[in-house]
């Protein structure tokens, strides 16, 4: 099996704090923190740029780097830097956090030309749930949340390959200039609007005590609401969950031009 070096990069504050949330004692997995304010610095900023030129542009071609930021114009213009360096055949995947924002419905922004997929979170559930406190206690919450399921994601790719799903399968669903989810689930509110993805690649993890019927339910269910009925699965006992299932959901679109909710 072919293996790849995952490049975990956070970006400003937000992007660093998902980093440091993230279990990076793992093999073929780097994570890189930058932090944006020495780009605004400028006695620090060639070096700053120079260290991004030579780290970025050095990298092999089996290498996947995720992109993880706060949707700022200082931390686009350190995106726009890092893609600039990067070797044509690194895959780019990046994970926007965009507050409020459903970049789904919106235009493809210029910078997201260069990412095969870009996966955002509008932290909806957890802004819901922090409405009395300060934003950043939100941030600090899904910040830990985003490095728990960038921990398991490469876990599940690197070691538990699960039934019908390999690097070939992820490969086919994000590249091609899509928008998307990436989502951990212990349980899915199906009331949510799923419906307005094209594709989607489901992993399921379900405990020892689960009966796989429930796994297929779930999946019948993503199959009747996905728009292409276009799902890519795969289901695998873990014992450590026992009445538990966990669930890896990863959905996409072709960007629209923007506009149109669906």
């Amino acid at each position: 099996m072919v293996s790849f070096t995952h490049i975990f990069v956070g970006i400003g504050n937000s992007g660093i704090r998902v980093i440091k949330n993230m279990n990076m004692d793992i093999p073929n997995a780097i994570g890189v923190t930058l932090d944006s304010s020495y780009y605004l610095l400028g006695r620090r900023r060639p070096s700053f740029v120079k260290q991004i030129r030579d780290f970025f542009g050095n990298l092999n071609d089996d290498t996947i780097i995720w992109v993880i930021f706060e949707d700022k114009p200082i931390n686009i213009k350190i995106v726009n830097l890092i893609n600039d360096s990067l070797p044509r055949k690194v895959i780019r995947l990046a994970y926007v956090l965009s507050p409020y924002r459903e970049l789904v419905y919106e235009g493809k922004p210029e910078w997201a030309s260069n990412f095969e997929t870009v996966f955002y979170d509008s932290l909806s559930e957890f802004l819901n749930d922090y409405t009395s406190v300060p934003l950043e206690d939100a941030f600090n919450k899904a910040s830990e949340q985003i490095g728990i399921m960038f921990s398991k994601l490469y876990h599940y790719l690197e070691n538990q390959m699960l039934v019908n799903v390999d690097y070939a399968d992820l490969f086919n669903m994000v590249k091609g200039g899509n928008v998307g989810i990436l989502r951990i689930l212990r349980e899915v509110d199906f009331e949510w609007n799923w419906g307005m993805w094209d594709r989607g690649l489901i992993n399921i993890m379900v405990g020892k005590n689960v009966p796989l019927k429930s796994a297929h339910e779930i999946l019948k269910r993503f199959q009747h609401l996905l728009k292409e009925k276009d799902i890519i699965w795969g289901i695998r006992t873990n014992e450590e969950l026992e009445n538990e299932i966990e669930i890896l959901a990863l959905l996409i679109k072709r960007w629209s031009n923007g506009g149109n909710p669906v």
